[in-house]
């Protein structure tokens, strides 16, 4: 992961760019010997040696239009050399039957870009490929996936804005509770007031968004991202800092009865 924190302080890491060691970084969740074999099958793909590669495919994921399916991804690969090759994305799950990792690599030619995912499965010491998928892309998908404030549509700008107000709206509230003289359960006021309802998740990249009611975030917004990923940015309803300014006065006009209340010497 990226990052996941309030958007305020996402602002001042936006314009600083991509993180030079997110590739570094990738490569630590990498292991190199299932890196070598998913290397060596993209070159049996490259090299048409389809039936070295349908040999050591899961059963799960063969039939008859198996050798049809490999010949077309080998399609879109160019015959030239790559011009750079890096491990883009590493998901690796370890259990007492076995492990199963998948690996992104993204191939740059020298007129386009390409996605290659091989999927290792290990089960009783016999390794097989669960998937194989080759997709091109419209360039690296740093840039692609790059943070920019041009071309998006007025829905993302008002999450974007949203996401830097209501983390800035949610602290002053908090403030102004602590120093709220209030008779009991101040501590629920302030759990209440830091956590938001509901989220709304917008990928940056594409504009897509979800919907979600029944979940909770710590000063209403964040911002997420996996390496070379997009960036999701989501915004929760500040209901708590919301309700407790509604009733702030309530809370006041009850102290200054009780005190009133007070017989002076």
């Amino acid at each position: 992961m990226r990052l996941i924190l309030p958007i305020g302080v996402l602002v001042l890491i936006i314009f600083s760019g991509c993180n030079p060691n997110t590739e570094k970084m990738v490569k630590l969740f990498t292991p190199p010997e299932d890196e070598a074999k998913a290397t060596n099958y993209i070159s049996l793909l490259r090299q048409g040696r389809f039936e070295d590669i349908q040999k050591d495919m899961d059963a799960s994921i063969t039939g008859a239009d198996t050798h049809a399916t490999l010949v077309n991804m080998a399609a879109l690969i160019p015959a030239q050399n790559s011009v750079s090759v890096k491990v883009v994305g590493a998901n690796s799950l370890y259990s007492q039957e076995g492990s199963k990792v998948n690996l992104t690599f993204e191939y740059q030619f020298p007129t386009n870009w390409l996605l290659i995912s091989v999927a290792l499965q290990k089960k009783d010491g016999v390794s097989t490929i669960y998937g194989f998928h080759v997709r091109p892309i419209p360039d690296s998908l740093e840039n692609y996936n790059r943070f920019t404030l041009v071309g998006k549509s007025i829905f993302q700008y008002a999450v974007l804005i949203a996401s830097i107000l209501i983390p800035i709206f949610t602290l002053y509230v908090l403030v102004v509770c602590i120093r709220t003289k209030m008779k009991k359960k101040k501590w629920l006021w302030i759990i209440f007031i830091l956590l938001g309802v509901g989220k709304i998740t917008i990928d940056w990249t594409t504009g897509q968004w979800q919907l979600g009611f029944f979940q909770f975030q710590l000063f209403g917004a964040s911002a997420f991202a996996h390496p070379f990923g997009a960036w999701l940015i989501s915004v929760s309803v500040p209901l708590g800092a919301i309700l407790f300014l509604r009733k702030r006065k309530k809370f006041t006009a009850s102290i200054e009865a009780v005190i009133s209340e007070i017989p002076t010497p």
